[in-house]
């Protein structure tokens, strides 16, 4: 047995391997190689014989390949087919092949032969390839869409930019900024917001999400733009790391918003006061009548009581027509209203916190999006019936009255609860909205739900009066909190599905 495998030549297991081989001279030049080698390669043995191998290598690495040939060839040693050692090569049809190799010197009469042993590393180059794909694919969509990536690195306090965050913010020539240069291009107005918006992303207790839309001045050449920005806080060890998120320039959906917003505010003014005229002239309409009536009742018993022929009997009749008059006047009244208020309240089961997340996103869409809303809800709130509309539009109404008061403040921070609480042995819901507003006055508190009273040179007065009296219709109570600290705080209450 040991006989034989003496007499078995070194060919002969060189070319039964059944993994490709070669076998190199010390020049470089191939010497000999198997029918595994010939199959990957696509060659004839005839073509691969006395070649160099530096031809077998693409161009670009060929003078990266005779750097590591010398190394090897001063200091011979056995490299193992895993230590690493890689060999783009290229095929007969021009294609490129990474390949993994093993290196064994082999000397013979003070010559010194390299034997090649090499397999496609195919798996890793589909993946180098599919990765390429991958980030063109994502270089396409961000360039489709407009998208601007950034990376704030909290212990360093450096912003990573990309090239649209570049051109957006004047940097064109800067991957990286410090924070500061990077806070200074943004809007002295938005940056409170921004930074409260950050600061509760940063919160190893929330999701770490961020999501903000500011405005930017490019100091470049002084323009403004809006900037919608999303990412996401990631944490390590329970502290916030890093901020890693996209920027969309949304400065023409702003324009659209704003110009839909001064349209849809113009027809609801027009609406509004079309509403308050047509309602005053039917209740002059109503009233016009009985009071001509009462005051003539009313003169004929001053005449009667100015005049010396005195009758009870008159004057009683006088006195009563009065009082049928005004009778009668309440009755219209009270049939004016029901007629205005017909129709059957149609109510339904509703989330509240979903219900406040809608009217967020309208009053956000309407251009009242210049404030950071901090949102206490209760997850587990249990259901209210009522009509989401109309609870809606309560909630609408409230939010721009808020956002109108803090204008005019440095900290634009509009605090929402939701929270269950019990009144009269029942269970109801309830919702606080609170600004940091310059607050109300005690005069103007008073009379703050009164029809026709309002602060606004271009209010009607009518928006705190229906929203109090739809929530009643709805089965719950709104109110002023007088003794608020901090700006104006509305409460009001629908009662919770048990």
């Amino acid at each position: 047995m040991i006989n034989a495998i003496k007499e078995l030549s070194f060919q002969t297991v060189f070319d039964a391997a059944a993994d490709a081989m070669l076998l190199a001279d010390g020049s470089g030049r191939i010497v000999w190689i198997n029918d595994a080698a010939q199959r990957l390669l696509g060659y004839q043995k005839s073509e691969l014989i006395g070649l160099a191998l530096e031809m077998l290598v693409t161009p670009r690495y060929r003078k990266q390949y005779r750097y590591y040939q010398k190394l090897f060839l001063n200091k011979p040693a056995r490299r193992a087919l895993n230590a690493g050692i890689e060999l783009i090569a290229l095929n007969c049809e021009g294609k490129e092949l990474l390949l993994d190799i093993s290196l064994s010197p082999i000397k013979v009469k003070q010559q010194v032969y390299i034997l090649m042993i090499f397999s496609a590393a195919k798996r890793r180059l589909d993946a180098e390839e599919a990765l390429r794909a991958s980030e063109e694919r994502l270089r396409l969509a961000k360039q489709a869409a407009d998208l601007g990536i950034f990376d704030y690195d909290f212990k360093s306090n450096i912003v990573y930019l990309d090239e649209q965050m570049r051109k957006l913010w004047g940097k064109q020539s800067e991957k990286t900024v410090s924070y500061d240069e990077f806070v200074a291009a943004i809007h002295p107005e938005d940056r409170a917001a921004r930074q409260t918006a950050i600061e509760k992303a940063m919160d190893p207790a929330s999701t770490g999400e961020f999501k903000a839309q500011y405005r930017i001045i490019n100091p470049s050449n002084g323009s403004e733009r809006w900037i919608s920005a999303r990412g996401r806080v990631y944490f390590e060890d329970g502290y916030p790391n890093r901020l890693i998120g996209i920027t969309r320039d949304i400065t023409e959906q702003k324009k659209s918003q704003k110009k839909l917003q001064v349209q849809r505010g113009e027809t609801e003014n027009i609406l509004k006061q079309q509403v308050a005229v047509r309602t005053a002239s039917a209740i002059a309409h109503e009233l016009n009548q009985p009071l001509a009536a009462i005051s003539a009742y009313s003169e004929v018993v001053l005449h009667a009581l100015n005049s010396d022929n005195f009758s009870a009997t008159n004057l009683k009749r006088a006195l009563e027509g009065c009082v049928e008059q005004t009778q009668r006047a309440g009755r219209s009244l009270h049939e004016l209203l029901a007629f205005l208020q017909k129709g059957e309240l149609v109510t339904e089961r509703a989330n509240l916190n979903d219900v406040i997340h809608e009217a967020l996103n309208i009053v956000y869409d309407d251009g009242y999006g210049r404030f950071h809303p901090v949102l206490y809800l209760e997850q587990n709130l249990p259901d209210v019936q009522c009509n989401r509309i109309q609870i809606q539009k309560v909630l609408i109404n409230l939010f721009r009255n808020a956002v109108e008061a803090m204008r005019t403040m440095d900290l634009p921070i509009l605090t929402i609860i939701t929270k269950l609480q019990t009144i009269n042995g029942k269970d109801f819901a309830m919702v606080v909205v609170q600004d940091s507003g310059p607050g109300l006055d005690p005069t103007v508190a008073k009379r703050i739900f009164e029809p026709f009273f309002t602060t606004k040179p271009s209010g009607i007065g009518m928006g705190l009066a229906i929203s109090r009296a739809l929530i009643e219709a709805n089965g719950g109570q709104l109110w002023l909190d007088a003794n608020a600290i901090t700006g104006a705080k509305f409460h009001f209450t629908l009662p919770a599905i048990s």
